[in-house]
């Protein structure tokens, strides 16, 4: 099972207590360390997490700089753990705008977890849905004019060998912390039959219990991909 999370409202939580928004964000670093070990257990198969969106570069300066050091300190202070848990981390995006030390973090994070397979966490850093359909496109228009290939071999099929992570599955499930009701650019080729579910909980708080409950939702759910009630029941 394939669950994708739309990390939201580190800001608000961080409002409601009269603390920096800083102080949110470093707070929702540890329901991220909470949330790939309840994941885990409850045996999800790919966890995608959207951390950072090519939209996020325009926030302040001083909050981008603070959000690139917490990548940092979290796979210095949680990198041996993921390792140990059997975690596969794999990134989506184009991280080259990331900062030296941390892409040089990141780089040997993926390398050290490139054999786990207990759970695989992608990271969607400097991510976002329409770069990444373009940047498809980009590579396959590419081969087109090598040669390689005819418009006429174009397919669904095709087309997702090119995404940045090609032989992950189609997301089932995508969680939204913080009621917000929009998915924000996020793995917009991957969400074409995915089932939404949007909880109240601030990112921060977001908890295993959180998770399950989000787990019981969708397992109570018909997913017919098209189908009629009566041909699955058949």
């Amino acid at each position: 099972m394939h669950v994708g999370i739309i990390m939201d409202r580190n800001g608000e939580w961080a409002k409601r207590r009269t603390l920096t928004r800083l102080k949110g964000h470093y707070e929702g670093v540890k329901a991220i360390r909470r949330t790939i070990e309840a994941s885990v257990e409850l045996g999800v198969d790919v966890l995608s997490l959207f951390a950072f969106s090519t939209e996020n570069w325009l926030r302040p300066a001083d909050e981008v700089s603070f959000l690139m050091r917490l990548v940092e300190e979290f796979i210095a202070s949680e990198g041996k753990q993921i390792i140990e848990n059997g975690v596969k981390v794999i990134i989506s995006g184009k991280p080259d705008r990331i900062p030296h030390n941390a892409q040089t973090a990141i780089n040997a994070l993926v390398q050290a977890t490139k054999h786990n397979d207990r759970l695989i966490v992608n990271v969607a850093l400097d991510y976002g849905g329409r770069d990444e359909i373009a940047s498809a496109c980009q590579k396959i228009a590419e081969r087109v004019q090598k040669g390689e290939i005819a418009p006429i071999d174009i397919d669904e099929q095709l087309f997702s060998e090119h995404l940045f992570q090609p032989t992950l599955p189609d997301i089932d499930l995508l969680i939204r912390t913080g009621n917000v009701q929009r998915i924000s650019n996020f793995m917009l080729w991957q969400l074409a039959y995915t089932e939404f579910y949007f909880t109240d909980a601030l990112w921060p708080d977001f908890s295993k219990a959180d998770l399950q409950k989000a787990l019981d939702d969708f397992h109570s759910r018909q997913r017919r991909f098209g189908k009629t009630s009566e041909q699955l029941d058949g």
